[in-house]
């Protein structure tokens, strides 16, 4: 961490970035708005040094970043994960504005939340799997005539607004995140939990995975609009647990987390 970090534990996640020129960019976007956390999920061409030379005085940022093979790595310590998405979905999910993501990236950093912001390919953006991993979706609206941003504008657009948040003060209208009673649970459990579900579900018979008709998809949707925190996630598990063992012997019972 640089001491140019205004907002220690929120990270910039670029994934599968195909232009190291594109990487320099968005870290100097970064920069200009007092973020240095960078996570770089599988990128076709780092280290290399176009990066560092297009993002001038960023330089410590993308020398600084962290490289992982996965989206689940690299959020799996978040307790609040925002994906940017340029295009409406068949299930649509809950939607940020550009001003209320930096209010709600705000709102979690001051209450001592780690906070994944998700940026997708240049050419195709995030994959469905990948959105359905996000609390919730931001859109940066434009103008009907030419509606493609680059990656580093829309990083640049996304951290204006969550410096604007903190200048601000916060304006976040929902739950305050600090007055809850526990943390929520990070990215990793949840996906935990969400294994354990789906194979709590099919031993039950009430899932087909030849035949999802959506079902998951729905389902994550409903607790990321929640936001569990810990204790309710060991709760929901320790209730799928109760399940898998009324079921047969041989029937799949709860998934293990990995080591």
């Amino acid at each position: 961490m640089t001491s140019a970090n205004l907002f220690p534990g929120v990270k910039v996640i670029l994934v599968e970035t195909s232009h190291p020129g594109n990487i320099g960019a968005a870290a100097r976007a970064m920069k200009n708005m007092g973020l240095t956390e960078l996570v770089l999920v599988n990128p076709l061409d780092f280290p290399n040094m176009k990066a560092v030379f297009r993002a001038a005085s960023a330089g410590d940022v993308v020398r600084g970043a962290q490289v992982v093979e996965t989206v689940e790595e690299a959020i799996a310590d978040c307790q609040l994960v925002i994906g940017t998405s340029a295009r409406e979905r068949r299930i649509p999910w809950p939607l940020l504005s550009p001003r209320e993501c930096g209010e709600k990236v705000v709102t979690a950093f001051e209450g001592e939340q780690k906070v994944g912001l998700l940026f997708g390919r240049e050419s195709r953006g995030l994959k469905n799997e990948e959105l359905q991993q996000c609390q919730f979706h931001v859109n940066i609206p434009t103008g009907e005539a030419y509606s493609s941003l680059n990656l580093a504008m829309a990083v640049q657009v996304i951290c204006y607004e969550v410096l604007q948040a903190k200048h601000a003060g916060n304006n976040d209208s929902g739950r305050s995140d600090q007055e809850w009673d526990l943390p929520f649970a990070d990215s990793a459990a949840v996906e935990y939990f969400y294994d354990h579900l789906e194979a709590t579900l099919i031993q039950v018979g009430f899932h087909d995975p030849e035949n999802p008709r959506q079902l998951m998809t729905r389902l994550r949707r409903l607790f990321n609009r929640v936001r569990i925190d810990r204790m309710e996630v060991n709760i929901l598990r320790g209730f799928l647990t109760a399940i898998n063992r009324l079921g047969k012997p041989g029937e799949p019972h709860e998934p293990q987390e990995k080591g």
